[in-house]
């Protein structure tokens, strides 16, 4: 009896849970990135009406870009974990590529997998670059007047 191809419906379920956690988790860090600034842009204005001096609003630059270095560097690893669910989901996906059969006759036909058609290049030639020796210069000599 001839059987196809059946993906594995619980190992893709735990991926597409796997790559939401992962996009929320960036959405949470997103909107933690957008209090920071909105908190510094408070604080700002803070200074500007003359609530408070210019030491505390540098105490709070600092204090605000290591933050929003952290967060930053977050998203990004977020973004990374993402892509690589993504990455594996993809080939799941992409591995369920149907087998082809044909009902005959004599019985079903075919169930062979077609295998890509890999291009073989040939290995490209180096060039030998040929250095000259540094040439010596040879004085010249001067022909004698007659």
């Amino acid at each position: 009896m001839v059987q196809t191809r059946k993906m594995n419906e619980s190992f893709f379920v735990k991926m597409q849970k796997e790559l939401t956690t992962a996009g929320e988790w960036i959405r949470s860090r997103q909107d933690e990135k957008q209090a920071l600034l909105d908190e510094f842009d408070q604080e700002c204005k803070r200074f500007f009406f003359g609530k408070i001096s210019q030491r505390a609003l540098m105490a709070s630059v600092k204090k605000a870009n290591k933050e929003l270095q952290r967060l930053d560097k977050s998203i990004r690893d977020g973004i990374k974990r993402a892509r690589s669910v993504s990455d594996r989901e993809m080939k799941l996906v992409s591995a369920q590529a149907p087998i082809g059969y044909r009902a005959t006759i004599s019985g079903i036909v075919g169930g062979k997998v077609k295998k890509k058609k890999t291009v073989k290049r040939k290995p490209a030639k180096k060039k030998t670059v040929k250095r000259k020796a540094p040439s010596k210069k040879k004085p010249v000599k001067k022909k004698k007047k007659k």
